[in-house]
């Protein structure tokens, strides 16, 4: 007798654990808390690469249209250089013309006029078509911009020109940096920057 009530407390003790596990299975109060948990952080991350990157293309798109603002400046001759006008403007004047034409999205740093280090500018004149640049230029020892030869330097009427724009944007999402950026400054262990570009080849009208 006892023998049997042994086996039949051990038997409803099984009985008894198998249905406390499956209530706990069957327990769905706290699961979207969890699915929540796991999934926000790379929810997070995808949306916030998703904005970082329609912000970096929209930017790109206002400095192509700041580009063509200021070379049309420059075509109409609204602005000149070194001619003796009242529409003369050095080049740091018109840095900070160039750094209001985009301001809506894209910031200058507060001594970008003297030291550019975000948006870099090269605007010349030149007297052979063929001799226009067509390349980005690189540092020869990291993969970084080299703006040692850029210049300011527009011509007067008739005169051919080219104006490039050079915008440094820092993308701040990890998820989303491999795959946009394009600069990686001497130093750096990873790309970090990524490079917004625009160009205007004109020919300034005459007088």
């Amino acid at each position: 007798m006892l023998a049997e009530r042994e086996v039949q407390r051990s038997r409803q003790s099984s009985r008894s654990n198998r249905g406390r596990l499956r209530r706990l299975f069957a327990n769905r109060s706290g699961a979207a808390s969890i699915e929540f948990a796991i999934l926000a952080i790379p929810f997070m991350v995808v949306t916030f690469a998703c904005f970082e990157t329609f912000f970096a293309f929209t930017g790109e798109r206002l400095l192509a249209n700041a580009t063509e603002v200021m070379a049309r400046k420059v075509r109409t001759g609204e602005i000149t250089f070194a001619r003796g006008k009242p529409t003369d403007m050095t080049e740091k004047q018109f840095r900070q013309a160039f750094c209001a034409e985009i301001s809506v999205m894209l910031t200058c740093t507060a001594n970008e006029v003297e030291r550019p280090s975000k948006l870099l500018i090269d605007l010349k004149n030149v007297k052979d078509l063929a001799q226009l640049p067509v390349d980005i230029p690189r540092s020869a020892t990291s993969n970084d911009l080299n703006a040692s030869n850029f210049t300011f330097a527009p011509g007067g009427p008739g005169t051919f020109n080219m104006l490039r724009a050079y915008y440094r944007w820092s993308v701040i999402t990890d998820l989303v940096r491999p795959f946009v950026t394009n600069l990686r400054p001497a130093g750096a262990s990873m790309p970090r920057d990524y490079l917004m570009v625009a160009t205007a080849t004109f020919r300034n009208e005459n007088e």
